[in-house]
């Protein structure tokens, strides 16, 4: 019989189970992609997705507090920032490019064609910020907004035109334009300091940057922004430097430069007393609101930066050390040997002293034997010993930037004839700050001041440090006295004549140096490099002027003829003005001018007062004048007589000495 097949009926409830199971799979997988792909978006594109949200709603800005100010010493501003702003576009909000760029380029003087191509270029790398005009003046922004103004275009900042937008930033300007140039130095446009005080005080004078946001709605309303948070200001560098006496120097020496024909100069103004810098002058220089059209050269500060052959006024070193070794007496005489010196096969002449002659004498006409003499005396172990005590061969520390340390081998390192070389001026390198620096030690009874050109650091205009005087005893305050006496007679009756003044008593040196030709390989005595240091009054030293000429081109071109005259011209204009008293004579027509504290001037051109006859201060003045020194009649270099010969001006004087070392140059 056949089994008839029965068929089990579906049970309800599975069903139901199954279904709902089914149900609950296809929801668990859904969440399970929902939840993947929320963790995908909240962590691994959290950054992105926030970025965009912000992007859309939310404004920032970047500023930077105003950087601070540098002044002068009677808080004169020499250079400040002011508030500009600076026109950027959002190439990815502008869609005619062209018209765009036609329209920018009207309003702000450019080339069409290359403000197109600057924003298409950032358009295609789907750049969202690029710059199209920097450092704009408020005048020139409300001009340029009244251009660039679309009337139906709703949009919540300045200028009213698609995809532009202006930033705030700060300018730097120089109010008194190339003066002192290389000492302050220039800020790029991102006011980084470049130069100068503005490199070497970045740190100090640098304004911290400041973020702020403003979240807006889709009207561009706003409806949160960050809070204000307090900053430290920025400080203010107060300089040593005089305004008015860099002015002055600065003149004088662009003057002497020009009348020399010479390439380049510089000039320093040194109180020996505080070590203070009242003026440093590099010429030829340049405009700092102008400083991207000048040349690169043009930046250096010559007077810290470059070293160079000094010459004879390196014999300050050879006497002074001599002198504090008690190895020679300015009034003992010394063998000239005819006027020839064989020293290792190398053959010094000088013709100016050919048989015996005092060392007094010797230093005034710069004779080469004369110091060679006095050099071999000292040794080359105590040579090189008082030349580094007088701060030659290593950096001043003057807070400027790239300061050299010039030349100073060690003696180990000398060949046989080095010693003889050395004493008058050759190789060896200095700066111009660092001879400065060694003349104010004399000037300053033998004590060594750091020179420093930084005055105070302030902040809100209150001081908040000082520069600390650092002093060092190099030689003996009679050695000092003693150098001062033969300085004097360079400039009574040696090779300085024109550095004389008019109403003060004055001392220095000169120097002539043939320059080292880098072409030829060697020394070219068609070039030279010509100086004059000196101070005033002999007494009581107010100042160190210091002068140096690159390659003048002048018939007469050594230090005594090219270098004295601007000292002399320095000297007589910012005496009167740091109210130091005469000590010398004056001529009859301004001797009223002087004792009333009035700023005298020379007139160059004035030849009938050359003639006019000179005399004495008259004792109302120095009853006046406290500390003016006291005039004696026992025959020494501050007697009536010397002082009547430091007044006598010699406008075109007959002859003076020049001497030449064979094969070493010219001194």
């Amino acid at each position: 019989m056949n089994k008839r097949k029965i068929k089990q009926k579906n049970d309800p409830v599975q069903t139901i189970f199954s279904r709902f199971m089914l149900i609950v799979a296809f929801f668990a997988i859904w969440i399970g992609v929902i939840g993947v792909r929320l963790v995908h978006l909240q962590v691994n594109q959290h950054s992105w997705l926030l970025e965009r949200a912000l992007d859309q709603r939310r404004d920032e800005t970047k500023s930077k507090m105003l950087r601070g100010s540098i002044l002068d010493r009677s808080n004169r501003a020499l250079a400040v920032s002011v508030k500009v702003k600076s026109l950027y576009a959002d190439p990815q909000e502008i869609d005619d490019v062209q018209g765009t760029a036609q329209k920018v380029a009207t309003a702000l003087k450019l080339k069409t064609q290359e403000v197109a191509s600057t924003i298409q270029e950032a358009k295609d790398k789907k750049k969202r910020f690029v710059w199209i005009g920097r450092k704009i003046d408020e005048s020139s922004v409300v001009k340029i907004n009244d251009q660039l103004k679309v009337a139906d275009l709703k949009k919540y900042d300045e200028p009213k035109f698609k995809g532009l937008h202006w930033k705030e930033e700060q300018k730097r300007s120089y109010p008194y334009n190339s003066l002192a140039a290389q000492v302050i130095g220039f800020s790029d446009l991102d006011d980084y300091g470049k130069a100068g005080i503005e490199l070497s005080q970045e740190q100090n004078l640098r304004g911290a940057v400041i973020e702020k946001w403003k979240d807006r709605d889709r009207l561009g309303r706003v409806y949160e922004e960050s809070d204000d948070e307090e900053r430290e200001p920025p400080k203010d560098v107060v300089l040593t430097i005089s305004n008015s006496i860099q002015y002055k120097v600065e003149e004088a020496l662009k003057e002497g430069v020009e009348s020399a024909r010479a390439k380049s100069g510089m000039a320093i103004v040194l109180d020996p007393k505080t070590g203070e810098i009242l003026a440093m002058a590099n010429y030829p220089t340049f405009d700092l609101n102008k400083f991207s059209e000048a040349t690169p050269e043009l930046y250096a500060n010559k007077s810290v930066q470059n070293a160079y052959t000094p010459g004879s006024v390196f014999k300050l070193v050879t006497y002074g050390s001599a002198l504090e070794e008690k190895l020679i007496n300015p009034n003992d005489e010394l063998d000239c040997n005819n006027g020839t010196l064989d020293i290792a096969g190398h053959i010094f002449n000088d013709k100016h002293c050919l048989t015996k002659i005092s060392y007094i004498n010797a230093f005034a006409i710069s004779s080469n034997i004369g110091a060679i003499r006095t050099g071999q005396k000292v040794g080359k172990d105590k040579f090189f010993n008082f030349a580094r005590q007088f701060g030659f061969g290593e950096q001043t520390g003057v807070e400027l930037p790239a300061e050299s340390k010039g030349i100073l081998r060690s003696p180990e390192k000398w060949s046989a004839d080095s010693l003889a070389s050395m004493s008058i001026g050759y190789e060896i390198g200095v700066t111009a700050l660092q001879s400065a620096a060694a003349f104010a030690t004399i000037a300053n009874d033998g004590i060594r001041v750091k020179p420093h050109i930084i005055k105070e650091i302030q902040q809100e205009g209150k001081t908040v440090s000082t520069t600390q005087v650092e002093k060092t005893q190099v030689v003996s305050s009679e050695t000092a006295r003693q150098l001062r006496q033969m300085m004097q007679q360079v400039v009574l009756k040696g090779t300085g004549k024109r550095a004389q003044l008019n109403g003060y008593t004055s001392a220095g040196k000169t120097g002539t140096a043939w320059k080292y030709d880098e072409k030829l390989k060697k020394i070219n005595d068609e070039k030279y490099i010509s100086s004059f240091i000196g101070f005033a009054p002999i007494d009581n030293p107010s100042v160190v002027i210091a002068v140096i000429l690159d390659e003048p081109q002048v018939a007469m071109r050594d230090g005594g003829h090219v270098s004295a005259p601007i000292f002399q011209d320095i000297a007589q204009q910012i005496l009167p003005e740091l109210n130091v008293p005469p000590d010398g004579f004056v001529r009859q027509e301004i001797a009223e001018d002087i004792i009333e504290g009035k700023e005298f001037k020379s007139d160059k051109n004035d030849k009938s007062s050359q003639k006019t006859t000179e005399k004495t201060v008259e004792k109302t003045e120095k009853e006046n004048n406290s500390g003016n020194p006291k005039m004696t009649k026992n025959g020494n270099p501050d007697s009536t007589v010397t002082k009547a010969k430091t007044a006598s001006i010699e406008t075109k004087p007959k002859n003076e000495t020049k001497n030449k070392s064979s094969g070493k140059g010219k001194t």
